[in-house]
């Protein structure tokens, strides 16, 4: 006689249903509050994150110099709220009931190594970050703001990317 299965296979929830619109919401949402996170940390003024890369600055004067650390704790709340979503995403199939709220699934990237593009393209953003001062969340979020230099590295910066996009096919 064989013992009886008391296992409950769990099964995948289904997506939620939700309107574009209320979706297109979340979203806005979503991006408001981190655009004003970004703007009250000065992410958004590049003289400040400029002071920040400037890591010879702590050779000026007594420590920490001409140099500006305190875009280190915006940067290490980010990690910390971005390991704790990386906690929550599952690795694989292992944890079928989590998913996101309105989706079917997570979509995960499949690329494991290191290449030569990602390593050009991570090149070209550091510089242009330490050059410009912004890169495309801050860019974005100055538009709120203002500021004369903005109106000429969003459209700068969108068309790079429309490039890249172009030569990449």
């Amino acid at each position: 006689m064989k013992p009886a299965n008391f296992a409950i296979p769990i099964q995948p929830r289904q997506a939620p249903a939700t309107s574009l619109v209320g979706s297109l919401l979340l979203a806005l949402a979503a991006g408001m509050l981190f655009a004003l996170g970004l703007v009250l940390s000065g992410m958004t003024q590049p003289a400040k994150v400029i002071g920040f890369l400037n890591l010879a600055g702590m050779a000026q004067g007594e420590f920490p110099g001409q140099w500006d650390p305190s875009l280190a704790f915006v940067m290490g709340g980010a990690v910390m709220v971005t390991l704790l979503g990386f906690w929550l995403t599952p690795a694989g199939p292992r944890h079928p009931q989590r998913q996101p709220w309105l989706h079917a699934h997570f979509e995960l990237p499949t690329q494991k190594s290191v290449d030569a593009p990602l390593l050009q393209g991570a090149a070209i953003f550091g510089i242009g970050w330490g050059l410009a001062g912004y890169c495309p969340g801050p860019a974005l979020a100055t538009l709120l703001v203002g500021g004369q230099d903005i109106r000429l590295f969003v459209p700068a910066m969108l068309a790079g990317m429309w490039l890249a996009r172009r030569t990449l096919r």
